[in-house]
């Protein structure tokens, strides 16, 4: 028997030939494989070179963005004013510490001013004040002024605080009259007048 005629052989010939036809048909095919590859290494070579396009940053701005940065500008601005504000505030709390120390250097002045400038009647010497202001009030002003003049400020205040209001203002305006620059009894009046009041503020201390 022929053994091309037997089923098997055929079989095992297209086994044996399908490698070979595999073979040929990659070896047609590589040309054209090769050449496209080729192609595309090329085109990726000069995609590469090719310089990237650069995007504007404003390209990015957006709404919001805007929105963002007036808000930040905003807050830069109030930053600024509150700053300034304390700067502001410093200045008036240094400045009102300064003048509270002056006020209070002046007041402990004027305390200590004032403490000279108080008389208080003693209890010994109370009966003959009477007496002498009882006598002074029923002088004219004139002439009380004339007699004050010889006295000292603390025996003067010391009469006139036992004599009325009445009596009193116009022995003062009778001295305002006087403003010789050897004799100003004015500017006296006005000092007499001070220490008046302040020893009557403090009458409780002053009683018999």
């Amino acid at each position: 028997m022929n053994i091309l005629t037997k089923p098997w052989f055929a079989a095992v010939l297209i086994v044996l030939l399908q490698p070979a036809v595999s073979v040929f048909l990659v070896m047609k095919s590589a040309s054209a494989i090769v050449a496209s590859l080729a192609a595309q290494a090329g085109q990726v070579a000069t995609e590469v070179m090719r310089p990237r396009e650069t995007r504007a940053p404003w390209d990015m701005w957006t709404p919001e963005l805007e929105k963002l940065a007036q808000e930040l500008k905003t807050q830069r601005d109030g930053l600024k004013d509150r700053e300034q504000a304390v700067v502001q505030r410093e200045a008036r709390v240094e400045a009102e510490t300064a003048e509270l120390a002056r006020t209070r250097k002046e007041i402990e002045g004027q305390r200590s001013e004032i403490t000279q400038l108080l008389t208080v009647v003693g209890t010994d010497e109370l009966k003959n004040l009477k007496s002498l202001a009882q006598t002074y009030a029923a002088l004219t002003p004139k002439a009380a002024v004339i007699i004050f003049s010889e006295m000292d400020d603390p025996t003067v205040v010391k009469i006139l605080s036992l004599m009325k209001a009445d009596v009193v203002g116009p022995i003062f305006e009778e001295m305002s009259k006087e403003k010789s620059e050897k004799n100003n009894q004015a500017q006296r009046a006005a000092m007499l007048s001070e220490r008046l009041r302040l020893m009557r503020a403090s009458k409780p201390a002053a009683g018999p």
